[in-house]
């Protein structure tokens, strides 16, 4: 398909949603973009775009695509457009937030953008290895970054208490102002620290983490959308288990004694067990990959 050149200025013919959206289409299937930061190709992020720019809800499309659009609003959708094709920055940055399990989270560029499949989990009440949604449980997101986890952990496990902590400021600040707009204050409690530093001896009955996971060669090959991620976030040394090693040297300890633990390792699954071949890793299949969430359980680090 022959590449398109993006216009200079808004195409005075696009009058509608659907045309927009159209148009989004097109240049984003023609462009050298990529995707897999909460889209998953051009259909998807063009979507995302044309309705998040114009402050619709994302799965209203065919509810308004015939309505016209006003020629302020043909401005911003275009400046979103010109951002996404020409300078490949991500169209959740672009927009300044994007949705994970039907919640809405801010982003900037000092946060990953939410995407962990442990989400999909915490949604489904980490069923079936957690008896009781309902109970009174104390829940820690590690390396929690947006907040997304804690956000989705507080609102799905209900009745539990909600700790997340982050080694970036930036990241927390972030991550305040998220918990504040989920109105989640007097549920979540974050802290600034390097993994369970923040926590002195406190035990927990659910840990999850999405850790930075990506080897050095990854990193090194890593297209421009990706590269504006913060690189605290994703670089994770030669067999992306730098983080790991401490975060499961230090988890017994801060697991109550019937805690489970899990963690968001993407497809280092290879990695991850060549890593720890001493650990009975039980892996759990999402929606978005087969292998990409381990759980362990307080007593396996016992065996």
């Amino acid at each position: 398909m022959t590449r398109l050149d993006f216009p200079t200025s808004p195409p005075a013919e696009l009058a509608t949603i659907g045309d927009w959206w159209r148009f989004a289409f097109t240049h984003l299937e023609t462009a050298i973009v990529e995707y897999g930061q909460g889209t998953l190709g051009p259909a998807d992020d063009a979507s995302f775009l044309v309705l998040g720019a114009l402050n619709l809800p994302l799965n209203s499309f065919d509810t308004f695509k015939a309505y016209a659009v006003t020629s302020a609003e043909k401005a911003a959708l275009f400046e979103a457009l010109r951002q996404r094709c020409v300078e490949r920055v991500p169209s959740a940055y672009v927009l300044g937030f994007t949705e994970q399990c039907g919640y809405r989270f801010l982003v900037n560029e000092s946060v990953l953008i939410p995407r962990s499949y442990i989400g999909e989990l915490l949604v489904k009440g980490l069923s079936p290895w957690l008896a009781d949604r309902h109970a009174n449980l104390t829940v820690l997101d590690l390396c929690t970054g947006s907040g997304c986890l804690a956000i989705i952990a507080a609102q799905e496990l209900e009745n539990s208490l909600v700790y997340a902590s982050d080694i970036s400021a930036e990241a927390l600040e972030v991550a305040a102002k998220n918990v504040d707009a989920h109105d989640l204050s007097d549920v979540i409690e974050l802290r600034e620290g390097d993994l369970f530093a923040p926590w002195s001896d406190t035990q927990f009955d659910v840990i999850v983490s999405n850790p930075p996971y990506v080897t050095d060669d990854s990193m090194e090959a890593l297209p421009p959308e990706f590269e504006r991620e913060p690189a605290l976030a994703l670089a994770a040394g030669l067999d992306g288990c730098d983080v790991l090693h401490r975060l499961l040297a230090e988890a017994p300890a801060r697991l109550a004694p019937n805690g489970i633990l899990f963690v968001d390792v993407g497809h280092n699954r290879l990695l991850v067990e060549a890593a720890f071949p001493h650990l009975p890793f039980t892996w759990i299949s999402t929606n978005g990959a087969e292998d990409g969430v381990f759980m362990l359980r307080a007593e396996d680090f016992r065996r």
